[in-house]
């Protein structure tokens, strides 16, 4: 390993500013609880467990920065990890991109870490920046697809939908986070792929554009996003097993 490689440092962007109207009403998805604490404070944790990772730049909701910073330090978090709280935007892409714009110089592995996966275990974690760190410029966690998927064309109203194709199942993969990159890579990508509407749900898939080749380590099980009501009962299940075998 040369002396660049030793004293380059890794970051951890995680947008936390979506309101994630799935939940239904209340809280921003990120400040809802799992057993008390909020899926955020489990997030940050996961982040700042690895020992990869030695800053966690979160990205709140517009004008919550405050309330998210006041969050954290109420809960026990690493103290080897600095823990830094910007105001993100209206868009994921603006929220990822305006954590980027806070990250020291000598941080050059990034990884982007949805708040809505707050049990991604730290074997994960390291993995995706282990494989950073070896070469690969972007680099996503994946599960083989466990359903039979169909691409469909798209009808409104709840009508029939009809059936254009079957995908090999075999080659398709179910992409989580944190996803990783050398961050130059990531900046180029978010400075050169403008999206419309809600933007880029996936900062892999922007790389893409760029023809930047992209790899997948495994994924996890636990890694799932609690978007749904049935995914905090998952969830829930998840932090009680971990309860039960000390892992937590």
């Amino acid at each position: 390993m040369s002396e660049t490689q030793r004293t380059v440092r890794t970051a951890a962007v995680i947008p936390a500013a979506g309101r994630g109207v799935r939940l239904g009403p209340g809280a921003p998805k990120a400040l809802r609880t799992l057993s008390g604490t909020p899926m955020l404070v489990h997030a940050v944790r996961a982040m700042a467990r690895s020992r990869a990772v030695s800053l966690v730049v979160v990205v709140a909701p517009p004008g919550g920065a405050a309330e998210v910073r006041n969050l954290l330090d109420e809960h026990s978090l690493p103290e080897k990890t600095e823990i830094l709280v910007v105001p993100g935007g209206e868009t994921r892409q603006e929220s990822v991109r305006l954590g980027l714009a806070v990250l020291p110089d000598d941080i050059g592995i990034v990884l982007v870490h949805d708040a809505a996966r707050p049990l991604v275990p730290v074997d994960t974690v390291d993995a995706v920046a282990a494989a950073v760190r070896d070469g690969a410029p972007a680099v996503v966690p994946a599960l083989p697809v466990a359903d039979t998927v169909k691409q469909v064309e798209p009808r409104t109203g709840g009508e029939p939908e009809p059936v254009i194709g079957t995908p090999e199942r075999s080659v398709l993969r179910a992409v989580q986070t944190p996803q990783g990159f050398d961050r130059a890579t990531l900046v180029e990508a978010h400075e050169k792929v403008g999206l419309e509407g809600e933007g880029a749900t996936d900062d892999a898939g922007m790389a893409e554009r760029l023809g930047v080749p992209v790899v997948v380590v495994p994924g996890h099980e636990e890694a799932f996003k609690v978007t749904r009501p049935l995914d905090l009962v998952l969830a829930e299940a998840v932090l009680a097993r971990r309860r039960a075998n000390d892992d937590f």
